[in-house]
């Protein structure tokens, strides 16, 4: 068994290379870049939004309905007439990247201790790179991307965007994985 304390650095560098990699993979590679789309009347759809007075913080699903209702003749038809979506509403101004971005590090950085908690407890000081890596690229895999496919099984998402973000998750994976295999203590 091989404490916490002991792979603070394999978590934090793992943590920073992720960091990174994101950063590449978003703003740099363009294969992100169709994963969302501008709204049809833009204006005049934000306006009403506006008008309403929808806000940031609730998930808004419409049209809206209670569990019971669900096989109503009324809410079949609304179902029917559509749009039927899920909204998410941020707050208003620009994006706040400097607080999106410690959060996504402090994100990393929990995915690598749990990677390293799980990998501590199965793995001894000395193991193989490759035993590293398996144990350590499984538990960063799930941590990732276990679930995206959610997005797109409930909520809608275009499996097209979903699968994209399941390649970002094993990419990371794959150098959490790669770290700690490097890393990885020779003796205590």
């Amino acid at each position: 068994m091989i404490p916490l304390t002991v792979l603070w650095l394999p978590i934090l560098v793992s943590a920073a290379i992720v960091f990174f990699a994101s950063f590449i993979m978003h703003m740099v590679l363009s294969y992100h870049r169709s994963d969302y789309r501008g709204l049809p009347n833009e204006e005049r759809v934000t306006d009403a939004m506006r008008d309403a007075g929808v806000r940031p913080g609730p998930a808004y699903f419409f049209p809206y309905f209670a569990f019971k209702e669900m096989k109503s003749a009324p809410v079949i038809e609304r179902m029917n007439r559509g749009p039927v979506g899920f909204l998410t509403v941020l707050p208003s101004g620009p994006p706040a990247m400097g607080k999106n971005m410690i959060q996504w590090f402090l994100y990393c950085v929990v995915i690598s201790i749990f990677a390293a908690y799980l990998s501590g407890r199965l793995l001894t000081p000395g193991t193989a790179f490759l035993q590293v890596f398996r144990v350590v690229g499984t538990v960063a895999f799930l941590g990732y991307g276990g679930a995206h496919a959610q997005e797109s099984i409930w909520s809608g998402r275009s499996w097209a965007v979903t699968l994209k973000h399941i390649l970002d998750s094993v990419i990371y994976a794959l150098l959490t994985a790669a770290i700690f295999g490097w890393l990885w203590p020779k003796s205590l």
